[in-house]
């Protein structure tokens, strides 16, 4: 990823917090401070004793020069120094929020289509302003969880076992396929089945070779299993054995080329669990290729990713506040 020279010197002066006074918002930095900077940003780069500006800038270059997921995504590397920088706990002139650091950030960041924003974590992100991607460390759902993100969990768990299955898709799925650059994701709606052929959602993702992957998902609300006799709450594999097939062999028309093209990929997706014997069962079932084609996330892929990502809560899964004592007494 390339940076004008010109954005790279801009940030390297507020890395090292060279601005004029009227600008001074970051804090100022001499050479051991530089290295520990970028020691806090989880790099081995040490400050050789040049001039600093020149020396920061050039460390930048080499940090956007590292692999990235594609081109809408900077390097986490390059991430975490912007995070860092924008710790709002070194604010300067009793700035809390830092708005004028942010701003003079931006001015800088505009110029390579990116912005820097403040996400509810009071953590600093970069978002990829023609397609609105967020750039994160990659989340890691096998992570001991806090305390806050474990209520989380029970929170979004009690959603998802009274959710419907359009609300699953509409509330959960799409947010969950977005965040991570996911576009165009299309839910096909329940209002007219004949128009689904066996999908319920279908979106595209755009490789760093900017080839582009279609995807299509089947959800269904409840466990999946493979067990003779079906539940009024459960799903038989065999029910969705159809629908994936045509989900798999049915065209989908693409309005941003005009063009109509097969799913490469498909996800069975299950707001309770899907057990071991309906994926093997549905394994059996599809010949080596179209196997290679399917991908499963139940109830705990889902939570677990939500959770890490930091997507906001769907409202139902909200806990409703308590009237206050001045709220219950009748008027």
């Amino acid at each position: 990823m390339n940076f004008k020279q010109r954005t790279l010197i801009q940030i390297a002066d507020m890395i090292c917090g060279n601005l004029e006074d009227e600008k001074e918002f970051f804090r100022y930095r001499s050479s051991s401070y530089l290295t520990e900077f970028f020691q806090d940003c989880d790099t081995d780069y040490e400050h050789d004793g040049s001039t600093r500006k020149y020396w920061v800038a050039e460390t930048l270059e080499k940090i956007l020069a590292e692999p990235h997921p594609n081109a809408n995504i900077p390097p986490e590397s390059f991430s975490r120094v912007i995070k860092t920088l924008m710790d709002q706990s070194d604010g300067v002139n009793d700035e809390k929020e830092r708005p004028g650091a942010l701003a003079l950030l931006n001015e800088a960041l505009a110029r390579q289509g990116f912005e820097a924003f403040y996400a509810p974590d009071k953590q600093c992100y970069l978002r990829h302003l023609p397609t609105n991607t967020i750039a994160r460390a990659s989340p890691n759902p096998h992570r001991p969880f806090s305390e806050a993100e474990l209520a989380q969990r029970e929170q979004l768990t009690t959603f998802l076992d009274k959710a419907s299955e359009d609300e699953l898709i509409e509330e959960v799925l799409l947010p969950l396929y977005r965040h991570p650059g996911f576009h165009r994701v299309t839910a096909a709606g329940h209002k007219d089945k004949a128009l689904e052929y066996g999908k319920d959602v279908w979106m595209k993702f755009t490789l760093p070779t900017q080839h582009v992957l279609y995807f299509g998902i089947q959800a269904k609300r409840g466990k999946l299993n493979a067990s003779g006799a079906t539940k009024a709450a459960n799903v038989n594999v065999a029910e969705i054995y159809n629908q994936v097939t045509m989900m798999l062999g049915h065209e989908i028309f693409d309005p941003e080329i005009g063009k109509r093209v097969l799913v490469d990929h498909a996800f069975i997706v299950a707001g309770g669990e899907i057990t071991k014997a309906a994926r093997n069962w549905i394994g059996n079932k599809l010949d080596a290729t179209m196997r290679s084609q399917i991908m499963f996330m139940d109830r705990n892929d889902i939570i677990n990713l939500f959770i890490v990502t930091g997507i906001p809560l769907p409202k139902g899964a909200l806990p409703i506040s308590e009237p206050s004592d001045a709220e219950s007494i009748p008027f």
